[in-house]
């Protein structure tokens, strides 16, 4: 038989077998899900959490090593249609293992960003979650339960938001878009014991126990295992369980703590037998036999999911550098004559036994690497004296000899040397640093200045020491370098400088490894420090701190100025010379305000003179301050200003076209002008509150002429008594109707009411079409058509005044003298 094709059909058998034990697990699982041993760790409830367009929130979840599986519920109001709007304003749903999620912190992730709806379901809805970098749709109705042997325990965070992009930061004056509300259910189940593990904890682990042995100077069992590398001194554990036996197809499951940054984890199986007998053989060679060993850091490996694999019938598994942490390990054993289909083989029964041997390794104090001769530093945490914002601090190596005032430290004196066993032209020197809990919302920034050249590249990663195959971000040049990524920001990539962060640094272990080649005599100057807003936002905004939704993770952002926007700041959304241009056009649209202020006072209209001018004047005030020009008065002082008189001035307007007296007038500015300053002051932006103020300005016209009517037609009256004819009654009542219908057409100038409703309707179109991108343009004409109807309005009133008909307008003065006629007068 062709050697490939049993290789393939080994691995084909393999997976099935490994699908048909998880298949029968889950399905046992959910038949006998109450009889497990499993409780309720944590729950919590999140109700109407409301989301503003661009706004987020964020959400803490701890998963402690004995959680079986988490459970998230999420009921919200979205209902948009994601084909037809644009990804900068879908609402979205990331999740990050550590730290908090970023989605918008990278161009280039930004742009390869693709967003899939959620998939809702059970165990194993949620197919290679391994990946933390990745968003999802909100939906109205999300379910989704992950397991143990899906997520990792430790601490994960949910971020909700209503829009990504460089503008979500920026400030705004009006922020145009659709607000969303959300409902969270969060539940943690957990096992009682350590010893079970699974979805309810129904699948027993076994704890593989690691006793340090000694210190040895090159340890036989170290040559063969290390590449017959030269090894120096190191500290080793290992133990041994008696024979294993289990049956084919059984799975095993084995968990390991490894407690500090060892160089290795070594699974090994001794003594393999096979305990299967035939008529023909009654023992079979243990060639024979595939026994498959799967391991994945903090989560019980699958087949679609684990870290590393390998068949300890041929090898033992080697991990170089494990993570710090619990590690879980599948054994699988596999029958290869089986797999082949042999006919005398039918009738064996399967029953394997080994012995199994695991190793850590690890180098004395202050060594690493795979021959213990690179140098580790453990590095101090300084807390900054006069910190910016909350937990900001440096780290430099434990050595007298540094003073704790510099946050920087020389690189060359702390370099690993090169010795004659070094057969390469490159050499690493390790640092270790701990992020301690509660400090997620902090970003680790790595800095690096030379004299001449800098010559190193440099690699992080959480939980264990770093190399070129194993990393979670890395600079090697301005080219070669991590920025794709979510979480890495390049700054300075010089020949003299790198300067970069890890934004949101997960909390623990850090390992950060230098590439370098032989130690020179130049000097070059390394700092790493914890701060809470890179590069302290550019120098285009503030860092704000605050507390997401659970109450358990203080973190901070930018808040950017007008004309930047990003994850720092660094975005420039708006140019010098697009920034002068908006702030012209939005303060000098105001000068719209003397149209109807010039005809106010041409007709001695002095409240209404007094209305639109001072409505002009704070308008432009305060878009001058909103621009970032110039601020006359406080920010919140002007902006109450401009909206309380323009809510004014629109109702103004109304009460203008009435014909009631100035005690008439009086009173209703005075109920307008309460009303509309507790809407400035609670709700100042909220687009509802044009149809409330347009409904307040009807409500005054017609209470105006409701008043008016009741003071020119005081002869209509009702006899108490029966009204013997009726019919002559309703007919004057009809042609008092037509008289008075007569009376407004002729009160008005139909054009100008006509040109004014055109002049709204353009202003209603402009503020419908306002946008963070082309805000200024739109209200700047917003601002041009609403006093430009105001001004229409006012001009369709009929003010002329014909002395003989008492000084009344003709349509009044008709009415009143049917009155008086009607009366006998």
């Amino acid at each position: 038989m062709n050697p490939r094709m049993g290789s393939s059909l080994v691995l084909s058998a393999l997976v099935f077998r490994l699908l048909t034990s998880c298949f029968l697990v889950y399905c046992s699982s959910y038949d006998q899900q109450a009889a497990y041993n499993s409780f309720t760790i944590s729950s919590f409830a999140y109700s109407n959490i409301k989301l503003k367009p661009y706004d987020w929130r964020y959400i803490r979840v701890d998963l402690p090593p004995w959680f079986s599986s988490l459970s998230i519920a999420l009921r919200s109001d979205v209902d948009v249609d994601n084909g037809s709007t644009s990804k900068s304003m879908l609402p979205i749903i990331c999740f990050r293992d550590g730290s908090l999620p970023v989605p918008d912190a990278s161009n280039t992730y930004l742009k390869g960003l693709a967003l899939k709806p959620f998939p809702n379901g059970t165990v194993g809805g949620l197919q290679n979650f391994s990946d933390v970098e990745q968003c999802h749709l909100l939906q109205k109705n999300m379910m989704v339960k992950l397991t143990n042997e899906q997520i990792s325990p430790g601490v994960w965070y949910l971020g909700f938001f209503n829009g990504i992009g460089p503008v979500r930061t920026q400030s705004k004056m009006i922020i145009r878009g659709s607000a969303y509300s959300f409902s969270a259910n969060i539940s943690v189940e957990g096992c009682t014991t350590s010893t079970v593990c699974g979805p309810y904890c129904n699948q027993t682990v076994d704890t593989l126990t690691c006793a340090t042995f000694g210190v040895h100077k090159q340890p036989r069992y170290l040559l063969d295992e290390m590449h017959n590398q030269t090894v120096g001194s190191v500290v080793g554990c290992q133990n041994s369980f008696g024979a294993v036996c289990h049956g084919d197809g059984e799975l095993k499951i084995y968990s390991l703590e490894v407690a500090g940054a060892a160089t290795q984890l070594i699974i090994k199986a001794t003594n393999i037998r096979s305990g299967q007998t035939s008529a023909a053989n009654k023992t079979e060679n243990a060639s024979g036999i595939v026994l498959m060993c799967f391991a994945r850091h903090g989560a019980v490996p699958l087949t679609t999911s684990y870290d590393y694999s390998s068949d300890l019938a041929k090898m033992p598994l080697v991990i170089n550098s494990p993570k710090v942490g619990r590690w879980y390990f599948n054994i699988l054993p596999i029958n290869q004559s089986k797999v082949h289909g042999n006919m005398q083989d039918m009738n064996i029964t399967a029953d394997l036994c080994y012995s199994m041997e695991w190793k850590t390794i690890e180098c004395p104090f202050g060594k690493a690497g795979p021959n213990c001769t690179w140098q580790k530093y453990m590095l101090q945490t300084v807390l900054r004296k006069n910190p910016s914002a909350p937990f900001e601090s440096y780290y430099l190596p434990i050595d007298e000899k540094l003073s704790l005032e510099s946050a920087n430290f020389p690189l060359e004196p702390l370099l690993s040397n090169f010795s004659f066993r070094n057969k390469l032209d490159v050499a690493w020197t390790y640092f270790l640093l701990d992020i301690p809990n509660g400090v997620a919302g902090g970003n680790m920034r790595i800095q690096i200045k030379s004299d001449t050249k800098v010559e190193y590249e440099i690699y992080a990663r959480f939980g264990g020491l770093p190399s070129t195959d194993t990393w979670d971000y890395y600079y090697v040049n301005r080219t070669t370098n991590s920025n794709g990524s979510m979480f890495f920001k390049l700054y300075d990539s010089s020949d003299k400088g790198v300067d970069f962060y890890i934004l949101y640094a997960r909390e623990g272990t850090w390992g950060l490894g230098l590439r370098h080649g032989r130690p020179s005599k130049l000097l070059t100057i390394m700092s790493i420090s914890i701060e809470r807003c890179p590069k302290r936002c550019s120098g285009h905004g503030s860092c704000q701190s605050v507390v997401d939704a659970s109450g358990l993770t203080l973190y901070s952002y930018c808040s950017c100025d007008r004309n930047h926007g990003g994850f720092d700041c660094s975005v420039e959304i708006v140019s010098r010379q697009g920034h002068k241009w908006q702030s012209i056009a939005l303060v000098a649209s105001n000068a719209a305000a003397l149209l109807p202020a010039f005809w106010s006072l041409r007709k001695k209209a002095f409240a209404e003179w007094v209305l639109f001018t001072s409505s002009g004047i704070s308008s432009g005030l305060y878009h001058a301050c909103d621009v970032g020009t110039w601020c006359a008065l406080s920010f919140h002082v002007l902006q109450f200003m401009d909206f309380w008189l323009s809510f004014m001035a629109v109702v103004s307007t109304f009460v203008y076209l009435t014909f009631i007296g100035e005690d008439s007038k009086r009173a209703l500015h005075t109920s307008v002008s309460i009303l509309t300053a507790l809407m400035a002051a609670t709700g100042a932006t909220r687009s509802f509150n044009i149809v409330i103020v347009l409904a307040i300005g009807a409500l005054g016209l017609l209470i105006g002429w409701l008043i008016e009517f009741s003071t020119t037609h005081r002869s209509i009256h009702w006899s108490p008594g029966f009204c013997s004819n009726c019919l002559h009654g309703w007919q004057n009542i009809g042609e008092r109707f037509q008289g008075l219908i007569k009376t407004l057409f002729k009160r008005f100038h139909w054009f100008f009411s006509l040109l004014g409703c055109i002049a709204l309707s353009m202003a209603a179109i402009s503020w419908k079409l306002e946008s963070s991108e082309s805000y200024w343009i739109w209200h700047s004409l917003w601002h041009v058509t609403i006093y430009t109807s105001s001004f229409f309005f006012l001009c369709s009133k009929v003010t002329a005044i014909d002395t003989r008909n008492n000084g009344l307008p003709d349509g009044e003065y008709a009415l009143t003298r049917q009155n008086s006629l009607s009366r006998g007068e």
